[in-house]
C-alpha cells in the first residue's frame, strides 16, 4: 500500500546532495527557502522538507505526497542510500500516534551493511 507521504533519516549529507539526487529522481527542485531551521522545495510538484540535524546527526526529509517514484518509506531510504552512498534509517510501515513506545522506536538501517531492522530511540 502506498504512503501519504515519505519521511527518511540521513546520516552526512545535506539539502545541497539531495536536490541532485530529487531532481534525477521525480524532477527539478526549486530553490531552497530556508525558514529558521527548516528548508523547504518543490521537486517536480512534490513538496519537499529539509530539517537538518532533527534527530541527533540525522538529518530529515519529508516529501509531502502520495505520488513519488517510491511507494514507501524503505523503498525511497533504499534509493538514497544507492544514489548517496550514506546510511540512511526509516519506519518499517507507516506510523501510527497510538502505537506503542516500543513500536515507535523500530527503524529500518540502511547501509554498506545492508538492510536491518534496528532499535533507534529518538526522543
Amino acid at each position: 500500500m502506498r504512503q501519504p507521504d515519505i519521511e527518511i533519516y540521513l546520516k552526512d549529507a545535506d539539502h545541497h546532495a539531495i536536490t541532485g539526487w530529487l531532481s534525477e529522481a521525480i524532477g527539478p527542485c526549486s530553490p531552497w527557502q530556508q525558514k529558521g531551521q527548516t528548508y523547504k522545495c518543490t521537486a517536480g510538484s512534490i513538496p519537499v522538507t529539509w530539517l537538518p540535524k532533527a534527530v541527533g546527526k540525522w538529518h530529515s526529509l519529508v516529501l509531502d505526497s502520495d505520488a513519488t517514484p517510491w511507494a514507501d518509506d524503505l523503498t525511497c531510504a533504499n534509493a538514497a542510500f544507492a544514489a548517496l552512498n550514506v546510511e540512511v534509517r526509516c519506519a518499517p510501515g507507516s506510523w501510527e500516534e497510538e502505537e506503542s513506545i516500543e513500536q515507535a522506536d523500530r527503524w529500518m538501517r540502511i547501509s554498506s551493511d545492508g538492510v536491518e531492522e534496528i532499535t533507534w530511540h529518538t526522543s
